[in-house]
């Protein structure tokens, strides 16, 4: 099931309003990668921000955005038609049976970025995705991703006093407020409400993810056959540690 952020069309439409490029340091993280790479798969790529930038900036490579939500893809779809937009997952790829298929060994990069992978939240969906990672690295690609660090419990940030206001379609402002619903055990859920001026009530979209530490965290990508080649606590590669925001992982096939 995909959350209604990224599925309903009018919140689709306000994704890039809220994370416009530079909105994180993470951007130009990706970015740098991306143009170091002849062939990349954004792996929930939502409106394809960085690989579009990446075509701006003069990527000539293949660049293939997978996503889920086609209310997303078709946002990133509008701006650019020179990027693989394909409607699926990692593990049962292109829905459509007409993209072409994503292949063993064809990718020099994979990413997972804007927290992405924290969307997998059994065990089992996250063996699923990391053996389909595998599958789709070349011999000496790269898995880079990210997710929270559930010590720094950035969940209880997650609250009605903090509201963020942005410039929506048409100049509309928009606002968005994340509320706290639940946490047990790695599993945290939230609600978050959107509204645009001229709307008659606001958009109400519940998500839940899922908190790995490092330890467990790596213990699946070993399973995986994925060997942990980096890990960092922030966007400026600074060492992980416990009060680190991030782990910001780069893997390598085993």
């Amino acid at each position: 099931m995909v959350d209604r952020h990224f599925s309903h069309p009018d919140l689709a439409e306000l994704y890039d309003h809220f994370n416009h490029w530079r909105v994180s340091p993470q951007d130009d993280f990706y970015l740098d990668l991306v143009l170091n790479a002849r062939s990349v798969l954004d792996v929930g790529c939502g409106t394809g921000k960085i690989q579009r930038v990446a075509r701006e900036r003069g990527h000539t490579g293949r660049l293939v955005g997978l996503d889920p939500a086609e209310a997303m893809l078709e946002v990133g779809r509008r701006d650019r038609d020179d990027i693989e937009w394909t409607l699926g997952d990692l593990v049962a790829g292109p829905y459509d049976g007409e993209s072409e298929p994503l292949g063993e060994g064809t990718f020099d990069l994979v990413i997972m970025s804007g927290h992405a992978f924290q969307v997998f939240t059994t065990d089992e969906e996250v063996r699923a995705n990391l053996a389909a990672v595998r599958s789709v690295l070349s011999e000496d690609g790269r898995f880079v991703f990210e997710t929270r660090n559930p010590a720094v419990r950035g969940w209880d940030a997650w609250s009605p006093e903090r509201v963020r206001t942005v410039d929506g379609p048409g100049g509309l402002k928009a606002t968005c407020v994340h509320r706290l619903r639940e946490v047990e055990g790695d599993l945290v859920t939230f609600t978050s409400d959107y509204s645009v001026q001229g709307w008659a009530e606001p958009e109400v979209a519940r998500s839940t993810l899922r908190f790995l530490d490092a330890e467990r965290l790596n213990a699946f990508l070993a399973e995986a056959g994925l060997s942990v080649s980096a890990q960092y606590g922030y966007w400026d590669r600074t060492p992980l540690t416990p009060a680190s925001p991030e782990i910001i992982t780069f893997a390598r096939p085993a």
